[in-house]
């Protein structure tokens, strides 16, 4: 089952969010990955919820990318925003926002950011188990 593709565009605003995790649980039950269900939906959240906080106003719509190739699934948040690359900072304890990449970070096997014109895509990796291969 190897080398799937699935692409959505969704609007820049808030009910997207959950929109777009509902479709990545769709889509992975439909893959018969049920197990990566979770992972994929709370990065998904929040990478969303970055472009929706940073990217507002540049741009209509962000893209969602997922792809199975070689034992990994391969996620992709994908915006026109292309003034701040996103970067792993540590926030202050008193900040109320700022930990998204962290959960990122923990979750996902690898994950980056690379400039596209316009925006940039944000990209993450969480590897499928032998039982799903």
């Amino acid at each position: 089952m190897s080398g799937r593709t699935d692409s959505k565009r969704f609007r820049v605003r808030r009910d997207s969010i959950p929109a777009a995790r509902r479709h990545v649980r769709t889509v992975l039950i439909g893959w018969k990955l049920g197990g990566l269900v979770d992972d994929a939906s709370l990065i998904t959240s929040e990478l969303a919820t970055n472009v929706i906080s940073h990217a507002n106003g540049t741009g209509d719509y962000f893209e969602l990318g997922l792809r199975r190739r070689n034992g990994v699934l391969i996620l992709e948040v994908a915006d026109s925003y292309q003034w701040r690359m996103p970067e792993l900072h540590k926030p202050a304890d008193d900040e109320t926002s700022g930990r998204g990449l962290f959960i990122v970070d923990a979750l996902a096997e690898q994950w980056g950011v690379r400039p596209r014109n316009p925006g940039k895509t944000v990209w993450a990796h969480l590897s499928i188990g032998a039982d799903h291969r």
